[in-house]
């Protein structure tokens, strides 16, 4: 460290001299007072609220049917859900632009969106394909790992951490991001009929710590993460402007549906002629949420509810081949970065769509049924000379049922 010398005894902002009673910060160079860092933090925080103010919201805002339309690039089928979505996404962000240069009184409100529907359908994608569509931050948190505070697990403010480490920790930025919570079904009220004497720590009590978030106000968030790390300065994060995507499963959802609706899905009698038993999710209510087990606050949160079909085979099908990101090109393209041809036979495609349909994982178990297959040839081709391969029917079987016997015996 450099020695202090008489000329270090003096600001060197406004030259005021220790003997007036300044106390000086000394640097490497010199030394600054009190006085002056005070003025200097005002005026940085002043140039900060500024540029803020100042920075309009920049979004590539597309139309409901572009939004849409860019949506069934990347997801087979689900056109009510994304019907919905498109209109969801659009009005919330118009809202945002029309804020920043609102002159009236109307003041529009947040519509955040839960959406209902078997895993595999899609739910996820549709959520990270509009994210990356108008270039916001996005994250996804799994609300099985939330507790309150004071248990084992995470803070529900730890969502907004990681929506800040996507958006680079610019809070202007992640304020205008998308959060999407999964498996949101799995904090329903444990017992909504019957209620235990235990403490029900990952249910009610998360729904009730999630309210601040989705409504809309200053939430403190820890930079690095909640409970690990108590000495951490908090982030001041305003989640009014952010878009909230909530999805589950919502398991025997369909029983509750047929309840209200006065039916039975397994029988015949119904009081609606145009009743359809086989996709009762289309019929979903914020009633029927809080039903099984949502509390009321947290359904109205969630004015936005939309659901998603089951897949079938020819849908999934589609899936395969027909998006950009579809699961055929990709493994056509990670050999053909090695130089190497790869076709799939009609047969084959449908042989993987007959055990994805088997194994009741909908889009998802596609791809686990296409490694299992691809794994030996993915492994030996790169160091072949042969520049070529056909995916047949009966290489998938042989390579599928072999991978499944080795799981079976444990090998």
């Amino acid at each position: 460290m450099a020695k202090r010398t008489k000329s270090d005894d003096f600001c060197g902002f406004c030259g005021r001299p220790t003997d007036a009673g300044a106390q000086l910060i000394y640097g490497l160079t010199g030394a600054i007072c009190e006085d002056c860092v005070r003025a200097a933090m005002e005026l940085v925080n002043d140039r900060k609220a500024s540029a803020r103010e100042g920075d309009e919201f920049k979004v590539k805002l597309l139309k409901p049917t572009e939004i849409k339309e860019k949506l069934d690039q990347y997801v087979i089928g689900q056109n009510d859900a994304k019907r919905v979505i498109s209109v969801a996404v659009y009005n919330h962000y118009k809202r945002i632009m029309f804020a920043q240069n609102n002159t009236d009184d109307v003041e529009i409100e947040k519509s955040n969106i839960i959406m209902v529907g078997e895993t595999g359908t899609g739910k996820t994608l549709i959520a990270k394909t509009i994210a990356k569509m108008l270039d916001v931050p996005f994250c996804i948190a799994d609300a099985t790992v939330f507790t309150e505070a004071g248990y084992v697990g995470e803070d529900v403010e730890s969502i907004l951490t990681r929506l800040l480490q996507a958006a680079d920790y610019d809070v202007a930025k992640a304020e205008r991001g998308i959060v999407f919570i999964d498996e949101i079904d799995k904090i329903a009220r444990k017992g909504a009929d019957n209620p235990s004497i235990t403490r029900d720590v990952s249910g009610e009590g998360v729904q009730q710590s999630l309210l601040k978030l989705l409504e809309g106000s200053l939430v403190n968030v820890p930079p690095q993460g909640g409970r690990k790390h108590p000495e951490q300065k908090f982030i001041q994060v305003n989640t009014q402007n952010i878009l909230f995507i909530a999805s589950g499963a919502f398991n025997s959802l369909d029983k509750i549906i047929a309840e209200r609706m006065n039916t039975n899905v397994i029988g015949f009698n119904t009081k609606s002629k145009n009743f359809d038993k086989e996709n009762v999710l289309q019929y979903v209510s914020a009633q029927d949420i809080k039903t099984f087990g949502l509390i009321p606050e947290l359904c109205g949160r969630f004015p936005v509810i939309t659901h998603l079909d089951s897949l079938d085979a020819a849908a999934l099908k589609k899936i395969l081949v027909e998006p950009k990101n579809a699961l055929i090109k990709q493994y056509m393209k990670l050999f053909e970065l090695d130089g190497i041809t790869l076709s799939f036979d009609d047969a084959a495609i449908d042989y993987i769509v007959e055990k994805a349909v088997e194994l009741k994982l909908g889009a998802r178990g596609l791809r686990s049924i296409i490694e299992k297959i691809m794994t030996n040839a993915m492994y030996e081709f790169p160091s072949m000379k042969k520049k070529t391969m056909s995916i047949t029917i009966d290489y998938a079987r042989e390579q599928f049922e072999q991978s499944i016997y080795k799981f079976l015996n444990n090998d």
